[in-house]
């Protein structure tokens, strides 16, 4: 029993089978049969799905090339066209002759000769069918319009994912559509969401809690570690000896705090307890009166300094506020952060914009190390999503750039998160620039129009080898597609995603030059933006 055996009438045989490999196969195109549909109802385009039989299974691939190896000087019938396809995934002939539900990988491959046809819009219902597990309709297929677009809810926030693509290509849109429907199924879910541009405040509407500087968002200084702690008091030029020196008077206040409260001993360091700033300044001043050179009390001076400045910079209040106790509120910042318990909010957008750059990575390491080391320590796992918006900037490729604890924290997620319940989801425009360990971990990849071609070749290199046909594509996509390949799909595809209603959509933009160009803007504006300058925060009323 070959293929031709097993068509039906309403198969449209385009052509046969010339070359087999274990993922990809060549096809000499044919003139559609003249029973059938014509070849302007019926393209052979690229991207297109086509089908042959096995004598156990019917085999789908993918167009992934269109070439005439000899053209003529004028279109002929007489010229070979050949047809390149990446093998998909195939279903199995149950014994009543019905095809079962379709699986990716191929265990029977075509035979030499084997006709090649046209899959039906039943055969793209079957193959994009909805998975019995837990899914999420995020759009449709580029192909047919009527068939939805699922995702596999388990296995792409089980792991981690990756959205990638061109400024302008719509990223911000379709993490927001990933979002919301997983969210709308998922009322209990956590989901923290790093917002470097305060894009989001809107897109989630009351399923959202949106904390920023000055509104809900507070970190305190002794949830730092001892490397983040230095980095913002110090910088990155700081001197060797002024951070033993931070790091001695930190122990010693933390020391002093439990000794005040009755407790055990703080620890290290690195242990997250409160301490006052107060003791610090303190034990630095007892360190100063005990040199014996009075020429060393500078390292001391430029340390109290520092910490007085940072006190009193509005930039810095929510980790340095002044307070005049300090509480043990860890386990409420953890909740507040994790939606835990949830209260109707599934999702914490942290609105970062306001936080001054110098300091961004070290509170998205601050952020990352928490929630991974809450996962570390529970007794039972809260499954909780992180979402990184311009990940490259907090885990470059460049060794020389970034923050090297906050490339740590997310690498160390990437590799150890899923047995935790913590998983990634990495936005990025440049995914070149980022760390290549982060995006080898993405299980699932969700890439939208790029044109750099070192973006695109980092891309092919992160997606399944059946997945690279598509990735041509990339160069072509519109605003709003794209192809998603990975395990949190059941066969890579090309995605138009649902459209969010213009009151949840993300404010990301570009703005209109010759719309704002074309009127006087108004005249307090300068004045509404010089208040929120110096108040330092960006969505003042």
């Amino acid at each position: 029993m070959d293929g031709s055996d097993i068509a039906t009438l309403s198969d449209v045989r385009i052509g046969r089978i010339i070359a087999v490999s274990a993922s990809q196969a060549v096809a000499l195109l044919e003139k559609c049969e003249s029973s059938g549909p014509s070849d302007r109802d019926w393209p052979v385009e690229m991207g297109s799905l086509v089908k042959m039989y096995t004598r156990v299974s019917t085999v789908y691939g993918m167009v992934s090339g269109l070439r005439v190896p000899l053209p003529n000087l004028s279109p002929s019938d007489q010229e070979m066209k050949v047809v390149e396809l990446e093998l998909a995934g195939e279903t199995m002939r149950q014994q009543n002759g019905e095809a079962g539900p379709f699986c990716r990988g191929v265990s029977a491959h075509p035979a030499l000769d084997e006709p090649v046809y046209l899959a039906s819009p039943a055969d793209l219902a079957l193959v994009y069918a909805r998975p019995s597990v837990a899914t999420a309709k995020i759009g449709t297929l580029h192909q047919d319009s009527a068939v939805p677009a699922y995702i596999l809810t388990n296995e792409l926030f089980g792991k981690h994912f990756s959205v990638v693509g061109t400024t302008g290509s719509g990223k911000s849109c379709v993490v927001a559509t990933i979002l919301s429907a997983v969210i709308d199924r998922n009322p209990h879910a956590h989901v923290m969401l790093i917002d470097p541009h305060g894009e989001y405040a809107a897109a989630f509407g009351e399923q959202g809690l949106v904390l920023s500087p000055g509104d809900g968002l507070h970190l305190p200084y002794w949830l730092f570690n001892y490397e983040e702690i230095v980095e913002i008091v110090l910088g990155a030029d700081r001197q060797p000896e002024q951070a033993k020196i931070l790091g001695d008077a930190i122990l010693a206040a933390k020391q002093s705090y439990f000794a005040k409260s009755g407790l055990d001993k703080a620890g290290t360091v690195d242990t997250p307890v409160p301490y006052r700033i107060s003791d610090v300044l303190r034990h630095l001043d007892s360190a100063m009166g005990a040199l014996d050179r009075p020429e060393n009390v500078g390292a001391y001076q430029g340390l109290q300094q520092r910490l007085q400045a940072l006190q009193a910079d509005a930039r810095y209040a929510f980790v340095f506020g002044q307070r005049l106790t300090v509480r043990d509120e860890l386990s409420a910042i953890i909740s507040q952060l994790l939606r835990i318990p949830v209260d109707g909010k599934p999702i914490t957008i942290l609105d970062v914009s306001g936080i001054p750059s110098e300091v961004l990575n070290v509170v998205v390491s601050v952020l990352c190390r928490l929630t991974f080391d809450f996962a570390l320590w529970s007794e039972h796992p809260v499954p909780v999503t992180i979402v990184c918006e311009e990940a490259h900037r907090y885990a470059p490729r460049d060794t020389g750039l970034g923050f090297e604890p906050a490339k740590r924290a997310l690498s160390r997620i990437a590799k150890e998160g899923r047995k935790y319940g913590v998983s990634l989801c990495v936005v990025t425009q440049r995914p070149s620039d980022l760390a290549p360990g982060l995006l080898s971990e993405c299980n699932t990849i969700f890439a939208l129009r790029m044109t750099n071609h070192d973006d695109q070749e980092i891309i092919r290199g992160a997606v399944p080898e059946a997945s690279h046909g598509l990735m041509n594509f990339l160069p072509a996509l519109r605003n709003g597609e794209a192809i998603a390949a990975g395990e949190g799909v059941s066969m890579p595809m090309r995605v138009c995603f649902d459209m969010l209603p213009d009151d949840r959509r993300p404010r990301s933009a570009t703005a209109s030059f010759t719309s704002s160009w074309s009127e006087e803007p108004q005249g307090t504006q300068v004045e509404r933006a010089v208040e929120r300058w110096r108040r330092g925060v960006r969505n003042a009323a």
